[in-house]
Order: C-alpha cells, then sequence, then structure tokens
C-alpha cells in the first residue's frame, strides 16, 4: 500500500478580479474551489492512475471535514486526524493580472496527535511506500521526518521525500527511495547558482552519494532529470504547451513515478514527466485523459 502523509492540508479558494484596488471593495469574476496539500496531491493523482493510497495526517474544524469529504470524492482511502481545537487552514489565492496569495496559519498540532500518528504509521510494513511532502508545521518537532523514519527503519518501506532544505538534508542517512527537488531547490541546498543541465545532474549525483537510491528534479519549463539508482541519467522535455499552472506539477510527477517504477525506471520516468506536464497545463491537478495523451507524446 501506498501512503501519504501532509501534515496541514489545505483548501484553495481561488478568486477572479479583473483589478485588485487595496481599501476598496473589489468583486470577483469567477471563484474555483480546490482541496491542497502536497501528500493529498500525490494521493490524488495516483487515484486517477487506478494506484490505491491512504492520505494521511491532521485536519480541524468544518475546513476539515470538507478536506476529507473533497479527497474521498477522489477515490482515495483517509485516515486523517482529527484536532480538537482550531480549523484546518484556507488560502486565498487571488488572480488579478499578477497572483497575490493569502496563506492561512493552520492549527496547532499537539504532542498527542504527532504520537497518534506514529502509531498509525506502526502498521505500514514490508514493501509500503511513504510519501512524506512538504513543509512541518511550526507546532510540530522540526525532525519530524527523521524520526519518523527512524521509527519505521529496518521494516522495509520505501520513502519517498519532497522537501527542501535541510529538511531533505536530513533524510538521507535513511536512504529514500526516491527524492523530489526541483532545481532551484537544488540550488539553494549547495549555495550555488544551478543554470546548465550539466550542473544540475553534477549536484543531483551528490545528493545520491550522500545516501538517496533515486533522484528526480523538476525543472519547470526545462524539462525534468532522473539519476536512477544504477546510477543512469535520464533526461526529458516538458511536453504539451506552455504552463498554466504550478501547483502541485511537482506531486504529480512523483506520483507518476512512483505509480510506474514496477515497470521500470525508464516508464516511471515518463509517467512521472507526463504527469507533471499535465497538471502544469490543468487549472488544478492533471485528469487522466490529459496523462495518458502527453504519455505517448513523450
Amino acid at each position: 500500500m501506498i501512503y501519504t502523509v501532509t501534515f496541514n492540508p489545505a483548501i484553495d479558494y481561488v478568486m477572479k478580479l479583473s483589478e485588485l484596488t487595496a481599501g476598496s471593495i473589489c468583486r470577483s469574476s469567477g471563484e474555483e474551489i480546490y482541496i491542497g496539500g502536497k501528500g493529498i496531491n500525490v494521493s490524488i493523482i495516483l487515484s486517477r492512475l487506478g494506484k490505491p493510497s491512504t492520505a494521511l495526517g491532521f485536519i480541524a474544524g468544518f475546513t476539515g471535514e470538507a478536506i476529507e469529504k473533497g479527497v474521498r470524492s477522489e477515490g482515495v482511502i483517509t485516515d486523517f486526524i482529527y484536532l480538537e481545537n482550531g480549523s484546518s487552514r484556507i488560502n486565498v489565492k487571488i488572480k488579478a493580472g499578477e497572483e497575490t496569495e493569502l496563506n492561512g496559519q493552520g492549527p496547532d498540532i499537539s504532542d498527542s496527535a504527532v504520537n497518534l500518528l506514529m502509531k498509525k504509521l506502526d502498521a505500514l510494513s514490508s514493501g509500503d511506500i511513504l510519501v512524506l511532502a512538504g513543509s512541518v508545521p511550526s507546532s510540530m518537532p522540526s525532525d519530524i521526518y527523521e524520526k519518523i523514519m527512524a521509527r519505521l527503519s529496518g521494516k522495509d518501506i520505501k520513502f519517498a521525500v519532497d522537501a527542501s532544505s535541510s529538511l531533505l538534508m536530513n533524510t538521507l542517512k535513511y536512504k529514500p527511495f526516491i527524492i523530489k527537488p526541483n532545481n532551484f531547490e537544488l540550488s539553494e541546498i549547495f549555495g550555488v547558482a544551478l543554470t546548465e543541465l550539466s550542473d544540475i545532474e553534477k549536484y543531483a549525483r551528490k545528493l545520491q552519494d550522500l545516501g538517496a537510491q533515486n533522484v528526480l528534479v523538476s525543472m519547470a519549463e526545462n524539462g525534468s532529470l532522473l539519476i536512477d539508482e544504477d546510477k543512469n541519467a535520464h533526461f526529458l522535455p516538458c511536453v504539451g504547451g506552455k504552463a498554466v499552472n504550478s501547483v502541485g506539477a511537482g506531486d504529480s510527477m512523483l506520483a507518476g513515478f512512483i505509480a510506474g517504477y514496477k515497470k521500470g525506471y525508464e516508464h516511471a520516468f515518463k509517467l512521472g514527466t507526463a504527469c507533471g506536464s499535465a497538471t502544469a497545463l490543468s487549472p488544478w491537478l492533471a485528469e487522466k485523459s490529459d496523462i495518458d495523451r502527453l504519455f505517448d507524446m513523450i
């Protein structure tokens, strides 16, 4: 079974305006509502690819109930922990020429809630995949990724990690099956400007040398790079046209890779690229028909 963890999921409320004027009443020309969270995004794409998964994490209040309902409507199994206080966050995205984002803080996550999550994770067994994606809320231990991986170490569980900076680097000692930084995160980790593919490959290999089995680097309109566990480098360009959406594209790529790896890394990389590109061309997460169309184009 595949499990995803989203510590701080959200409802994304998108408002479209002709213009945004501070200090005045602005009326939208349309609204859209989406369920947000990196682990949740992975689960939804997996479901659209016909791969079951269980979504774990924390939710609270009426917004938490709406998040769970939305995730279940996508065919994803949920096993969220309901927090007693607060509400899951609402992120307001205002599109008026430029995009302005107002992101909610989310509820505090208590030590007892974290312990309950740990007990749920104890049920994972050999062959399972655990996706740890996104930032850690300030109310949680900053080393929660490490604590989870240390706790499950030795159980033959495959870890997939999508995080930035030290949060990612501190997991490498547990030899995650797949990590997915983007090129900007790779630059930040090593403190160098990476513009050439050869340099991006060089530093992706450094992450592999530090413990990652497979390193998948998304590079937006410049395509994607995979260094597989046999140290082979693979590159694919973006396909399909000009991107209209960056939210969830990396999560979709990771989901496609996980869904396809048993058919070989070339297939997994191709499917991941198709998923990421299809989401970039969509208002939200990619539909299966668009993924199939782009897969055939690669």
